[in-house]
């Protein structure tokens, strides 16, 4: 009778165990389950992405699919773009030049959108006193870049413009925007290329002539969404749930500069002066891949091939998510 009992007591334990194994596995499951369900989305400071962070409407529209966001941020588009390639971001935002660098490479992503044009937000300056009045007295003079940025790009296109070949150039090639700045104020370089609101500031702070300005060199300087290639396959319904939440945070934006001006400020901190300077000559707003950016994106592509920026033709259509 005593063993029975015992035996009966050990059958009951093992099943509370197996019981209690169980519930705890499915507890895990669940919570795996939960932290699928995040989207991360990567962004630089003072960018559209770093807007929509700040809107609320990513947030409320993936809520309503069951996702919750998590914003990573970057130091610039290459760190972004790298965590794109490696999984570590679903979704990002990054220059023009990156993108034909990282397909350069071999890099797995897909272009999903981009910015409009913002042709006002890049410039090529010099200062009043260099005595420099034309691009083509810049002829052997040094310029400093970012290699391959998009106001690089525009300057190159300049100096070809005015008759002068890119290698009577001599290009100065820093590590951020902060160098380019020093650079140029202690006339380490003759001209700088620059970007907003790095532009911005340089023309607020200094006495500087823009060689570019009012010139049309058939460049619309646009920046690009990016997603990451399984995340995108997988998806694709989420990365139209993100597209139309920067729709809408753009639109947002268009009608409450003054605010966009207070958040950028903070964010990257410079001068509110500055900041609307740059955010007053452009327009937020969403455009969906179509033949016209991916032309246009390919002419800029096959520009780098020409100069040696990149190392091989590419075909920018073979990354592009759709055509509408």
């Amino acid at each position: 009778m005593k063993k029975t009992k015992l035996t009966l007591l050990t059958v009951i334990t093992l099943v509370l165990l197996v019981l209690t194994a169980c519930g705890s596995k499915s507890k895990d499951t669940d919570a795996a389950a939960d932290s699928d369900k995040v989207v991360k989305i990567g962004y630089q400071k003072g960018n559209t992405i770093n807007i929509l962070k700040e809107s609320g409407y990513l947030e409320k529209n993936l809520k309503e699919k069951g996702y919750k966001v998590e914003w990573r941020e970057f130091s610039h588009g290459g760190t972004l773009l790298e965590g794109l390639f490696t999984g570590n971001i679903d979704f990002g935002h990054a220059a023009d030049g990156s993108g034909i660098t990282a397909q350069a490479g071999n890099k797995p992503f897909v272009y999903v959108g981009a910015d409009k044009p913002n042709p006002e937000g890049i410039g090529l300056l010099v200062l009043k006193d260099s005595g420099i009045k034309n691009i083509k007295e810049l002829k052997g003079k040094k310029v400093g870049v970012l290699k391959g940025g998009n106001h690089h790009y525009l300057a190159m296109l300049a100096v070809e413009d005015a008759g002068l070949k890119v290698d009577d150039i001599e290009w100065v090639y820093l590590q951020d925007a902060s160098q380019l700045r020093t650079a140029f104020e202690t006339k380490a370089i003759d001209a700088l290329g620059t970007y907003d609101p790095f532009f911005a500031g340089a023309e607020t702070d200094l006495d500087t002539v823009n060689l570019t300005e009012g010139k049309d060199y058939d460049y619309p300087n646009r920046t690009f969404y990016y997603a990451n290639e399984k995340f995108n396959q997988q998806h694709p319904e989420l990365v139209e749930v993100i597209l139309d939440s920067i729709a809408e945070s753009d639109e947002w934006a268009n009608k409450n500069k003054p605010e966009v001006v207070k958040l950028v400020s903070k964010a990257l901190g410079i001068n509110e002066k500055v900041i609307k300077r740059a955010i007053d000559r452009r327009t937020y707003g969403l455009d969906r891949l179509d033949e016209k950016i991916i032309k246009t994106q390919q002419a800029q592509a096959d520009y780098y091939t020409k100069v040696g920026l990149i190392p091989q033709k590419i075909n920018v259509s073979e990354r592009v998510k759709d055509t509408k």
